[in-house]
């Protein structure tokens, strides 16, 4: 059975996935020889930081600004292992035909490699000024119900954020990041369950989970139209400064509602809370194959693996 008071977090890479526990974060990348390649990186606890993670409505921006800094360090990991490999492929290509496309390569994964530095200071910076332009620009003269006008903003919002998600999905190396973002989920939904962590018991779980990003993503835009509606503003200027000086309290209250849906996921009324950020991940995340479970699998084990270690040397 597995141990429940311990609450693990993971995140989809290039080619694998990363698991984070109480003291260390773990990623296995898939090598293109079948191998494994792994990263752990031991957690360094900030005192103050430590401190701020306690407040309520506070830990929430807290926790995302960590998160964001360990992710990226991993996706870089990830990257520079896949461009080492594309750099062989292409320097075997270019022997051949001397048409070199390792700094295509290069471009391509630089750009995936930052997502996780960028993704969010893109999500709430643009998409709370894109939509609030285009609402002013198109309904400002429609109707003067600032609550209204608030609702349509999180529209456009949605409509935005999931035409983004789906077209990016397309790729397919972001397709292949979704399912390796499937395979995170189903790990941890199998370890929840106390199964054994197989490739078949794992593959019977189901890609959502009440706690992914994704979730708080959708949170975010919901608790904007909220808060947004207990404000009056004079003018569109007005509007986008009350914006942008409310997204830290936009931030905190929506990681609060996910830790409260989370514990409310097994109520049968209430764990419909949660479900606006579950029909997101519909999207965010793919049916991993066999073998995307199997990296899964490996850095999960890895990950508690090096936490017992870790809590070894320290008694």
């Amino acid at each position: 059975m597995a141990e429940q008071n311990s609450i693990y977090g993971g995140q989809a890479v290039i080619e694998g996935v990363m698991f984070a526990g109480r003291n260390v974060h773990v990623t296995a990348v898939r090598k293109k020889d079948g191998s494994l390649d792994f990263l752990e990186v031991p957690k360094k606890d900030i005192p103050w930081v430590q401190t701020l993670k306690k407040i309520p409505f506070v830990r929430g921006i807290v926790g995302i600004i960590e998160s964001s800094a360990k992710g990226a360090q991993h996706l870089n990991f990830s990257a520079e292992s896949f461009a080492e490999q594309e750099g062989e492929k292409d320097n075997a290509v270019t022997q051949q035909d001397e048409k070199p496309g390792f700094f295509s390569n290069i471009s391509m994964i630089l750009g995936v490699a930052v997502v996780g530095v960028i993704s969010f200071l893109f999500g709430k910076f643009v998409f709370t000024l894109v939509p609030a332009v285009i609402e002013q620009f198109l309904f400002q003269n429609v109707f003067s119900n600032q609550i209204l006008h608030n609702l349509i903003e999180g529209v456009i919002k949605i409509i935005l954020l999931v035409g983004y998600i789906y077209f990016i999905s397309l790729t397919p190396m972001i397709r292949r990041l979704f399912q390796y973002h499937g395979a995170e989920h189903k790990v941890i939904s199998a370890y929840e369950a106390g199964v054994q962590l197989t490739v078949s018991n794992v593959q019977k779980f189901n890609t959502l989970h009440y706690r992914c990003g994704s979730s708080f993503i959708v949170f975010t835009v919901l608790i904007g139209v909220v808060i947004y509606s207990f404000l009056h503003y004079d003018g569109y200027v007005e509007r986008i400064l009350q914006r942008l000086v409310l997204l830290p309290v936009v931030i905190g209250v929506s990681y609060e509602v996910l830790r409260f849906t989370n514990s409310l996921r097994e109520v049968p009324l209430l764990r419909y809370l949660g479900y606006p950020g579950l029909w997101l991940q519909l999207l965010t995340t793919k049916e991993p194959e066999d073998s995307q479970v199997e990296v899964s699998i490996a850095s999960f084990n890895r990950m508690r693996e090096a936490e017992k270690r870790i809590m070894e040397g320290r008694a």
